[in-house]
């Protein structure tokens, strides 16, 4: 009766899960910085965003952030080197929780404000920690059993 309670025929369906999680953060992620990829006046915008949070070097971390986040998006929508782009959203968005943390004090518009980028670092720790899932390029390219 206890085994039937942990529901172990939704485990079917993990491949799917992990597709559609990576297709919907891969593409959210391509979507949210493409402006910053096509426009010129994007970045110094963003520039200006890094700096009002004093980041250190926002000329630096500005395109580097944007271009991380297209490569992470990239990789994630087939699920290629899952575990590395996973590893990279997480540090990304730790990054941008770190910056917009010292912005005010502790409270719930902080705590509001930085949900969108824990889920971020969260699901970057399950890429990183468990891959891509069984429909991804990864198990397709590096699977070998």
């Amino acid at each position: 009766m206890i085994d039937r309670l942990m529901l172990p025929g939704l485990a079917r369906g993990d491949g799917v899960a992990f597709a559609l999680l990576r297709l919907y953060l891969g593409g959210f992620l391509v979507w949210g910085v493409w402006d910053n990829i096509v426009s010129a006046e994007r970045i110094p915008e963003f520039e200006t965003f890094l700096t009002g949070l004093n980041c250190p070097m926002p000329a630096i971390a500005a395109p580097m952030s944007v271009w991380a986040q297209l490569l992470i998006g990239l990789l994630l929508i087939p699920g290629l080197f899952t575990r590395i782009a996973g590893l990279l959203l997480a540090v990304n968005f730790a990054v941008a929780i770190w910056l917009l943390s010292g912005l005010q004090a502790p409270g719930e518009a902080l705590a509001r404000e930085l949900f969108g980028p824990m889920m971020c670092v969260l699901a970057g720790l399950v890429f990183a920690t468990h891959g891509g899932g069984r429909l991804s390029a990864d198990t397709v390219v590096f699977d070998r059993r």
